[in-house]
């Protein structure tokens, strides 16, 4: 065997390897939507992927949700749940990253070792605390609990990102500004925030993301069923006691799943870049 026929059959291989992984980490959403199109006494007796008999009634019965709340509530709640929470990281996650990575202040070393010590501590360790501060502000059963944090840039994930980005631009950049008359906060707008769109891109995915798939958080803060959100909302199909509705919660799942795809793949560009670079080249 030559060694182009060698290399070619190590190639091939490879990419039949490639394609069974895959295949097998597609495999659980791949029966989800088959499933979501099962009637629900055929789930579990049914294990193939592709429905013997297609129902459409999942969607529909699942979109009405549990009472007198129907599922578009919960979509509009976590879809106002994220926007904020991406909005409010990216403004000040960006605002404080920008202080670290090109300002110069007092103990600027010492709080950005605070910062980062942060990441190393379990978000369980403050639920007691948070809960307990929140539940005195009166901001129990509103999205203000989930919301308002991000606002003062307690996400130091994104900071970090942002801050090792912002390190690789130029700082020539900023002087060829300064000197042009462009105040501090003006660089930070004019020219740091449009280099760093990468990088935003990514705080914005990850916020979204994390925010919609996050259950524990909204369970804690959120009572009432009209402010649920969709993983909330998919809990409600599931009765501990009763008959469970097996259909119905497999559709909404998979329309609880568009949104992230969506947002993943319409960013997936910005996305590989913000992670995989850490500034511009010169």
């Amino acid at each position: 065997m030559t060694l182009n026929a060698k290399e070619m059959t190590k190639s091939g291989l490879l990419n039949v390897f490639i394609l069974v992984l895959g295949f097998a980490m597609l495999y659980p959403i791949l029966w989800l939507i088959g499933a979501s199109f099962k009637p629900s006494n055929m789930i579990f007796t049914d294990p193939g992927i592709f429905p013997t008999t297609v129902d459409l009634s999942n969607y529909s019965e699942g979109w009405k949700g549990i009472g007198i709340v129907n599922f578009g509530t919960f979509f509009r709640n976590s879809f106002t749940i994220c926007l904020l929470s991406a909005l409010g990281n990216v403004m000040f996650c960006s605002l404080t990253a920008y202080a670290f990575a090109r300002l110069n202040f007092s103990g600027k070393r010492i709080w950005f070792a605070v910062m980062m010590l942060t990441l190393m501590l379990p978000a369980h360790v403050t639920t007691i605390p948070r809960y307990i501060m929140f539940r005195s502000f009166g901001w129990i059963n509103t999205f203000l609990p989930i919301v308002v944090p991000k606002f003062f840039a307690t996400d130091a994930f994104f900071i970090f990102l942002l801050v090792q980005f912002i390190r690789g631009l130029p700082k020539d950049l900023d002087e060829s500004a300064y000197l042009d008359g462009c105040t501090k906060f003006g660089i930070f707008a004019r020219i740091i925030m449009p280099l760093t769109t990468p990088a935003v891109i990514s705080t914005v995915l990850f916020s979204f993301l994390w925010t919609w798939d996050d259950f524990f958080n909204q369970l804690l803060y959120l009572t009432s069923p009209n402010m649920y959100t969709v993983p909330m909302g998919l809990r409600l199909f599931l009765d501990a006691s009763g008959k469970s509705s097996w259909g119905p919660m497999f559709a909404m799942s998979v329309l609880s799943l568009i949104p992230a795809f969506a947002l993943f793949f319409s960013l997936q560009k910005y996305f590989v870049k913000g992670i995989a670079t850490t500034g511009i080249k010169g």
